[in-house]
């Protein structure tokens, strides 16, 4: 039987057009506006506002227990309510003056908001087309699994494409032959974003191809199952050769610009990778992981500078400076460990956070100053020699950070089946229990610290010599906290989770550079999103997936249970 429950729809939609006015006022959808999706059709401005009520209504469907044209209905609803609210604050700022208040309460805005057809004209264009837009939202939620899924990846995909336009173009303008091509996907002239037919091609292309997929991927399974097994394992092996050679090549597709964006995130994706055994494996939050990020650094600045600046000018070789700064890195793990093997939780998280700005500021002070640069830091790092070739640009500091990546992966899969990794996981269970059975909570602690230490003590390494200087301030808290929300948004615990939230997290706003004004509220929103939707990660780890639903699987087997 359905259930219309109309004191949630118009609840939802309220808190919707909440979002829709901060996310006018804060100056988003202004400053979005000028930057097109599709070209001379939807602005990414817009784009913000639509997405916004999509995801209402989906919820909102989600409210009514049948798939009828009552769920329609009810996004329709939550659609309307949006859309007053929004048409309430285009005529608050048509009406007053607002802007010594809220800055970004323009005229400009309130001619976005009415599609410039001005009061009440587009007012009633606004409520129509909130209206519209969240029956889509509810359409969406009532489609099958496997269609809804596709139609959702294809429209991401026009969202993602019309977003990064410009580096696409740049990237690809150096392919002969490619021209024409992306002329016709690609706006023209002084327009920006996908052409309307290239909109349409991507997403008819991206969500046919997947619903295909989904389609024909079991039977293409059961056929490589029946294979024999030296022929599995020579398609397994033929699959590690075209990754290889795409990782190998990819530089040369990419260019400077996208290989430094790369090698950024493959850094952020190093250290989740140590903060994920830590944090993720072993169930120890840690806030001050930043600090042996800076160990890592400071140890090679020291050691291999040669500019004079310092009192001691060691002159290493980067090579062997390497492991003194990763070792020096494990061993600040281990003391810092020692100290809170008897705290949990809340605490920890306050004591490593202080261990993190103790670092920082005796890299500040004046006391070291002459062995490590103090607040002018160290500069003239040199950059390392590999068989005769000098890593000093983006695109051969590219291979090295990969071999880091492939080495902490590598690395965390073989921790994580194993004796030590199995002893992380009832570590962060229950402490009671897996001192009960006889796991040393001392060693697997310290361990853990250790382990992680040395990833990030790795990663701080070849910023050193990526950058060529550092400073204090290049090691604050934000690092630790950016980390850490890395590790949120892939999946705790989840080895393949830390590639996305790296994507997600570091990829995405070094890509966006121009909106990095709102990079902070952005990450706040997605987390917030996250919580209530998908609390697990985009890729989570089985185990953690299956905790957070058990409730959920309980109440269906439950309704089944009352149904039958």
């Amino acid at each position: 039987m359905s259930t219309f429950d109309w004191k949630k729809i118009l609840q939802i939609g309220l808190i919707g057009g909440i979002v829709g006015v901060l996310i006018a006022l804060v100056g988003m959808v202004e400053e979005f506006n000028e930057r097109d999706i599709i070209a001379g059709t939807l602005t990414m401005g817009w784009t913000m506002l639509i997405l916004t009520v999509l995801v209402m209504a989906y919820f909102v469907a989600g409210t009514v227990k049948a798939h009828s044209w009552l769920n329609v209905a009810a996004g329709a609803l939550s659609g309307a309510v949006f859309s007053v609210v929004m048409s309430l604050l285009t005529w608050m700022v048509d009406s007053f003056d607002l802007r010594q208040t809220l800055v970004n309460a323009s005229p400009s805005l309130v001619k976005i908001l009415t599609f410039e057809q001005g009061i009440p004209n587009g007012l009633i264009t606004l409520i129509v087309a909130g209206i519209v837009v969240g029956a889509v939202g509810s359409a969406i939620f009532i489609l099958p699994e496997r269609i809804r899924k596709a139609v959702t990846l294809g429209l991401g995909m026009v969202a993602f494409l019309g977003l990064m336009q410009d580096i696409i173009q740049v990237s690809l303008a150096g392919f002969e032959g490619l021209s024409d091509a992306i002329a016709w996907m690609f706006g023209r002239g002084i327009e920006n974003g996908l052409s309307v037919a290239g909109a349409i091609t991507v997403f008819l292309v991206v969500s046919v191809s997947n619903l295909l997929w989904d389609t024909n991927a079991p039977k293409v399974n059961a056929r490589i199952e029946k294979l024999p097994q030296k022929s599995r394992r020579s398609l397994k092996w033929f699959g590690y050769g075209m990754l290889f050679l795409v990782i190998i090549y990819l530089p040369a597709i990419l260019g400077l610009y996208l290989t430094e964006v790369v090698n950024s995130t493959g850094l952020f994706i190093l250290m989740g990778l140590g903060l994920n055994i830590v944090v993720g494996f072993a169930g120890l939050l840690d806030l001050g992981y930043v600090a042996f990020y800076a160990i890592g650094a400071y140890t090679v600045g020291v050691l291999t500078n040669l500019s004079g600046e310092l009192t001691s000018s060691f002159g290493w070789n980067f090579w062997f400076a390497l492991p003194a700064a990763v070792a020096l890195a494990v061993i600040a793990g281990v003391m810092l460990g020692i100290p809170v093997l008897n705290m949990r939780g809340d605490y920890l998280a306050i004591v490593t956070l202080g261990f993190g700005e103790i670092i920082r500021i005796l890299a500040l002070s004046d006391f070291l100053k002459p062995h490590i640069g103090g607040s002018q830091g160290i500069v003239n790092i040199p950059p390392p020699k590999f068989l005769e070739v000098l890593v000093n640009n983006p695109q051969t500091l590219y291979y090295f950070i990969v071999a880091g990546a492939v080495l902490a992966l590598f690395t965390s899969q073989r921790l994580r089946d194993s004796r030590l990794g199995r002893s992380w996981k009832a570590l962060r269970e229950d402490e009671d229990v897996a001192q009960a059975m006889g796991i040393n909570l001392v060693a697997t602690k310290l361990m853990a610290f250790a382990t992680g230490a040395a990833f990030s003590g790795l990663s701080g390494s070849i910023l050193a010599v990526k950058l060529g200087t550092i400073y204090p301030h290049s090691f604050a808290l934000l690092i630790s906290i950016n980390v850490l929300a890395l590790i949120i948004v892939g999946g705790m615990g989840s080895i393949p989770g830390v590639f996305v939230g790296g994507l997600l997290l570091a990829g995405v706003p070094e890509l966006l550079r121009e909106f990095a004004e709102y990079r902070l509220l952005i990450y706040g929103a997605l987390l917030v999103v996250m919580m209530q939707v998908r609390p697990e990660g985009f890729w989570p780890e089985a185990t953690h997936k299956r905790e957070l639903h058990e409730a959920d699987e309980e109440a269906r087997l439950t309704a089944e249970g009352q149904e039958a």
